[in-house]
């Protein structure tokens, strides 16, 4: 009785034995992440006795949540790539880049963050509404849908600007670094124009 039973046990451990060699052999996928960064060609000082802006929390439109990088198919299928991410959620990375590229454009005499105590005259909100590459076509895009409301004029913020900012870059190639890299360049169009409609 003892052979049989120890035989049927070992044939019902094969299966479990062979997956498990399989799993072994299959390669082992490091994730990598990439900064989220957007450089302003130039860099200028804050403007004595301007305005104060406050940039509020972006949100993000559904599928940006992740941090995974996105690519478009010719079809239209949108990929999100579970193993090649930014370091930060996109929208909370594009919300930080684009303070930080208002900050350096002299404009303002101070950019603000959530959460500061000074008065604000122009409040800014976002939604991160585009980031990706589109390999096919060797480009990448990025859009923000931005409004902007003025709270000097009066006890009641009037809406001074309510607009989407789309902005392209080419893409050098199909590695994940170039993708990157053509959606931060895709961003760094949208903050200019972004910057000439607030300012």
């Amino acid at each position: 009785m003892k052979g049989p039973a120890m035989r049927r046990r070992h044939l019902l451990a094969l299966p479990l034995l062979l997956a498990g060699c399989g799993l072994a052999e299959r390669p082992y996928a490091e994730r990598r992440q990439w900064p989220l960064q957007v450089p302003r060609p130039a860099s200028l000082p804050a403007a004595p006795g301007g305005r104060v802006l406050l940039v509020r929390t972006f949100s993000a439109s559904p599928g940006l949540q992740t941090r995974g990088l996105q690519s478009r198919g010719a079809d239209g299928t949108v990929h999100t790539d579970p193993y090649e991410e930014w370091f930060v959620p996109p929208a909370e990375g594009v919300e930080d880049a684009l303070r930080q590229w208002l900050v350096a454009s002299g404009r303002f005499a101070a950019v603000l963050a959530p959460g500061s105590r000074l008065p604000a005259d122009l409040v800014l909100e976002g939604q991160l509404v585009t980031l990706c590459s589109i390999p096919a076509e060797h480009r990448a895009q990025a859009a923000l849908a931005l409004t902007l409301l003025d709270h000097a004029a009066s006890t009641t913020p009037r809406i001074r600007l309510q607009r989407t900012i789309a902005a392209e870059a080419p893409l050098a190639g199909p590695d994940p670094g170039a993708a990157a890299q053509a959606m931060c360049a895709a961003l760094a169009g949208v903050f200019a124009q972004a910057e000439r409609l607030i300012g």
